[in-house]
């Protein structure tokens, strides 16, 4: 029963080797420059920031991409039922097609709300 877990545990360890490997490599490889209050600043442009970084964002900024999470998580949930559809039948299609109502009228919903809106 373990050993149907020894791919899946030999490519989490490869993946953890690769990045380790990559972060050493880039910092004995990397230039060794000294650093100067130039470099240490947020902007390496030069031109000195003006105003404070910790101003607010407009709450919309916020909403706009929580939406785009959600809907991004949709398609998540219409992978798999795509490579069942098949096996699944009708009830399967029935479901899904249930499911995009719902989150279509949500959408509709946050549309007429003016989420969506950018003033």
């Amino acid at each position: 029963m373990l050993a149907e877990y020894i791919p899946v545990v030999f490519l989490l360890f490869l993946g953890i080797a690769v990045g380790a490997g990559m972060i050493a490599m880039s910092h004995w490889m990397g230039p060794k420059t000294s650093r100067d209050p130039v470099h240490d600043s947020p902007y390496e442009s030069g031109i000195v920031p003006t105003g404070d970084a910790r101003r607010r964002f407009n709450v919309k900024f916020y909403i706009v991409a929580m939406l785009f999470i959600l809907f991004d998580v949709e398609i998540v949930f219409i992978f798999p039922w795509a490579v069942q559809f098949q096996r699944l039948g009708g009830f399967g299609l029935f479901a899904m097609l249930l499911f995009l109502l719902i989150l279509t009228i949500g959408l509709v919903y946050e549309w007429r709300k003016g989420a969506l809106e950018w003033e």
